[in-house]
């Protein structure tokens, strides 16, 4: 997908969705989505159904009980039953199938159904995402928000980890297989007023990165795909802890997105919500977009889940959109330059080793600072004395 110069104005052109493109492969492949009644997930399974690919598509109790967010799904459904030519086959690759992720039991019986209706498993989608929003002390007032914390981490790790732990021996087996992670950029940075969601996301991420070793030499490959952060937080349910008066914008200049989150909320009546300044309410909404709106927020994730599935070699890591890429690079530009300029700091941890290594080290760090013209003649004496 083509980026546009970021100094051209906006566009009122409507828009113009590419053909998703996939990796080679011999044979329809068998995907099962964790979670399957988001507003991306239903896109992508249109995606792969029209490409001849199979889903296993999870349906969580909680979400099927809300009829708002069932939609989507619902009208996927009736278009695989219907006759429309575009649709045909559809009802034969495709099982719903009703799973709690944060019950273990209900996960094993998931995948054994899966694999009993199409017989295998290729690609397993981790695609749950429910976002609590408050501060660290907003989430500690009470009983009641302290379960937050825990909640936060049955829906984005705890969850996650059981669909991955019951698929990994069917996948073994067959020595082969991919395993997406779809996170956010919350995986990379930290944003105030999220900080249990960005815990669980980094949680989420660390277990998959030290997962992605162990389970190499058996030919299942890991990606974790990492979208910007508007893509999760608004195509899932959204819960907000009471306001603290000492978090109000008027009050602290930290940035939150609880008044950007709340604002896309009330520009619909359904999810209209009132100020919870000094309420003592749990409140959590369903996010209502435009299908227009829904289509623009998430065709590029999506389209990056088709072409990264099944790879051959997927990356590691795949950050989606120029922004978060942006927001990534920067990050990691901040915390290489920290590294520089405490990296003496760091050597001289090796007091008793002397080596010739750090000895090299330290007289390139020297040498570097000498042509970049730094001066820290006045730091480097007591530091470089212990070498």
């Amino acid at each position: 997908m083509e980026r546009k110069n970021s100094e051209a104005g906006p566009s009122n052109s409507p828009l113009k969705i590419p053909v998703a493109s996939f990796p080679t492969h011999n044979s329809p492949r068998v995907w099962f989505l964790t979670s399957a009644l988001s507003p991306l997930s239903v896109r992508l399974i249109r995606l792969l159904l029209k490409h001849g690919d199979y889903v296993a598509a999870g349906l969580p109790p909680s979400e099927i009980e809300d009829d708002e967010r069932c939609i989507e799904f619902k009208e996927l459904i009736n278009d695989c039953n219907s006759s429309k030519k575009q649709c045909e086959g559809w009802k034969d690759r495709i099982r719903g199938i009703r799973v709690d992720g944060r019950a273990k039991s209900q996960c094993l019986a998931a995948i054994a159904e899966a694999i009993k209706v199409f017989g295998r498993i290729d690609i397993l989608l981790c695609s749950s995402s429910e976002a609590v929003v408050g501060t660290v002390e907003e989430l500690s007032t009470n009983p009641a928000t302290q379960s937050l914390v825990r909640d936060q981490f049955e829906a984005i790790y705890f969850s996650q980890i059981n669909f991955i732990k019951s698929a990994l021996p069917h996948l073994r087996q067959k020595c082969d297989g991919h395993i997406l992670i779809l996170t956010g950029i919350t995986g990379h940075i930290g944003t105030p007023g999220m900080s249990m969601y960005c815990a669980a996301t980094w949680a989420l991420e660390g277990f998959c990165d030290a997962l992605t070793y162990e389970i190499a030499p058996f030919n299942i490959k890991l990606t974790i795909v990492q979208p910007n952060k508007e893509i999760p937080l608004l195509t899932n349910k959204i819960t907000f802890a009471p306001q603290l008066p000492q978090y109000e914008p008027q009050t602290n200049p930290a940035p939150q997105l609880r008044e950007v989150l709340t604002h896309v909320l009330n520009s619909h009546p359904d999810t209209r919500m009132e100020s919870q300044t000094g309420k003592s309410t749990i409140e959590s909404r369903f996010p209502n977009l435009p299908s227009e709106s829904r289509d623009k927020l998430v065709m590029e994730t999506v389209h990056a889940l088709t072409a990264i599935g099944g790879h051959e070699n997927p990356p590691a890591r795949h950050i989606v959109g120029y922004e978060g890429i942006a927001s990534v690079k920067e990050k990691l530009k901040t915390v290489s330059e920290e590294m520089e300029d405490f990296v003496e700091v760091s050597c001289a941890v090796d007091i008793y080793t002397k080596s010739a290594v750090n000895q090299a080290a330290l007289a390139e760090i020297r040498s570097q600072r000498k042509h970049s013209g730094s001066q820290d003649s006045n730091n480097e004496g007591s530091i470089l004395a212990l070498f």
